[in-house]
């Protein structure tokens, strides 16, 4: 049985491959001594004491890494230093947090806590007598919140699966009760997403609200973080563990407010003791298994230099550094987890130093150069092709296939290619930039999205390029979400096929691609 946070990744595949489209040409630059979309103030690196050299370092380093690194922002002293977006991705955009999620989750019990309506000490099955098991075990009897909080259930396995397996029979959270609990609660870390959603299903226990309902008031109105949406459950109960998307920039307020020890604005939000507790290492968690064994709190996990994490599948981060009174947030789409935080702490780390340095002009300004030049990059073949004109504008009649869609129509110009793809809903048009990323208009749901997952709706970028003068491959990157999908259009006389491929598949483990192609002939 495995107790480890990588097996969750691996078991979630491509929850977020379902999105949407927005034309724009999004160039970041670094605008010093000015606000940004919450309202944190923007200074040099150097005026708060980290040398301009380490963050330049880190940015060629993630450049090294083989790593889809989608933004970062740096704080220090409560004032943003540094701040990037790898182009398509954007700073408006939000962003899936995938298990960063529980550690919002976790603040929604800090406060349950701080207004006396819940203690840590509580009973599980006693918040749900409606939905416990006839005849519980004394495993389960022994369960309490805190044990939620902790991943120290009792359970071998994680539980969240099952509750997708059994939601059209029972509640996610009669489920959860009727699984066997196999260990002594609070002897055993198990990563259980699970365990989360009960704790959002404690909030609507207690208060009758969703965690965003409750939340909105007590936490993202006072912080200034807006236009976010979280996933919800059969039940209609946020997912808890995963599912919420917000901004860089929301994600560094919430640090941040764990580094002010639960207090915004002068005032307290949430209790020290709750913070202090919360991000401590609880338990034991994952020996032997780099960062993920350093111990974990509430929601949160403890980090090799001794400060602490929430953390996301496929490189969702925000570290909070007491000893450095800094935070920084990282989004990405990372098959190495482990290698996104070293070059963190090897490159970053360093250059933090205690009081002000001297403004090193060349190296600000070279920095800020490189802000402004982040891009992910993109195939490069041709962007022209003897075969396109065969193929501009013809309606491609499509064989049956399990998307519903029934023609195809490619769109070449000089400055890009657009493809229109026809279901029984009407035309569905996504435009691609020639070897450049294009970011379409609206959000909506991506028509090839991976069966059996639950797609949420995003901006889609696109770049294409000629393979060979018979093949064009079209990139697509979800800049509300993480992943992305690659279309290889092959043209053969009158036929054409389209292999679908997408990233999760391409380059983890075990996770092969599912969906089957498209074939056609011009109609």
């Amino acid at each position: 049985m495995s107790t480890h946070r990588r097996d969750f990744i691996k078991g979630i595949g491509a929850t977020a491959l379902g999105i949407s489209l927005f034309p724009t040409n999004y160039v970041y630059a670094s605008i010093l001594n000015q606000k940004g979309i919450s309202g944190l103030a923007r200074t040099s690196p150097e005026s708060q004491g980290v040398s301009s050299s380490s963050i330049l370092n880190f940015i060629k380093a993630t450049r090294s890494s083989g790593i889809d690194w989608h933004s970062f922002m740096l704080l220090r002293h409560g004032k943003v230093i540094a701040e990037g977006w790898w182009q398509p991705f954007a700073a408006e955009y939000k962003h899936t947090l995938y298990s960063l999620s529980k550690s919002f989750t976790s603040t929604a019990i800090g406060l349950l806590v701080k207004e006396g309506k819940l203690s840590v000490e509580d009973s599980v099955l006693s918040l749900f007598p409606d939905e416990a098991p006839a005849s519980p075990d004394e495993n389960l009897k022994q369960m309490k919140v805190k044990h939620l909080l902790t991943m120290n259930t009792g359970h071998g396995e994680d539980t969240m699966p099952k509750l997708r397996e059994q939601e059209k029979q029972q509640t996610w959270t009669k489920t959860f009760l009727s699984q066997p609990v196999a260990f002594q609660p609070g002897t055993h870390f198990l990563y259980n997403t699970g365990a989360t959603y009960m704790l959002g299903a404690i909030v609507h226990k207690k208060t009758g609200q969703t965690l965003t309902q409750y939340l909105e008031p007590r936490l993202f109105q006072l912080l200034g973080i807006k236009n976010y949406d979280w996933e919800v459950s059969p039940q209609g109960l946020n997912t808890a563990g995963y599912g919420l998307r917000v901004k860089t920039e929301d994600i560094a307020l919430l640090g941040q407010l764990y580094l002010q020890k639960g207090k915004w604005n002068g005032k307290e939000i949430l209790s020290e003791s709750w913070v202090d507790d919360a991000t401590k290492a609880q338990t034991t968690s994952q020996a032997g298994d780099g960062d993920w064994s350093q111990g974990y709190g509430y929601q949160f996990w403890r980090c090799k230099p001794g400060f602490y994490r929430g953390d996301g599948a496929f490189g969702q981060y925000c570290f909070v550094m007491p000893q450095y009174d800094a935070v920084l947030v990282v989004t990405s789409e990372s098959w190495d987890m482990q290698k996104s935080m070293n070059v963190v702490y090897e490159h970053l780390l360093p250059g933090i130093k205690d009081g002000k340095l001297n403004e090193d002009s060349t190296t600000l300004s070279e920095l800020k150069k490189e802000l402004a030049g982040l891009k992910l990059s993109v195939p490069v073949g041709n962007v022209q092709s003897p075969s396109a004109a065969k193929w501009n504008k013809k309606v491609i009649q499509l064989e049956k296939n399990e998307y519903g869609a029934t023609q195809l129509q490619f769109d070449f110009t000089k400055d890009a290619c657009s493809i229109t793809i026809k279901t029984a809903s009407g035309p569905h048009t996504i435009k691609f930039g020639w070897q450049n990323w294009f970011v379409n208009k609206d959000s909506v749901p991506y028509i090839f999205s991976v069966a059996g997952r639950n797609p949420v709706p995003s901006k889609i970028a696109g770049t294409a390029t000629w393979i060979n003068d018979t093949t064009l491959q079209l990139n697509l990157r979800f800049v509300e979400a993480i992943h992305g999908d690659k279309l290889t259009c092959v043209f053969d006389g009158g036929n054409v096929s389209v292999a679908l491929l997408n990233s999760v598949a391409e380059n983890a483990k075990n996770t092969p691609e599912k969906r089957t192609g498209l074939t056609g002939k011009i109609s």
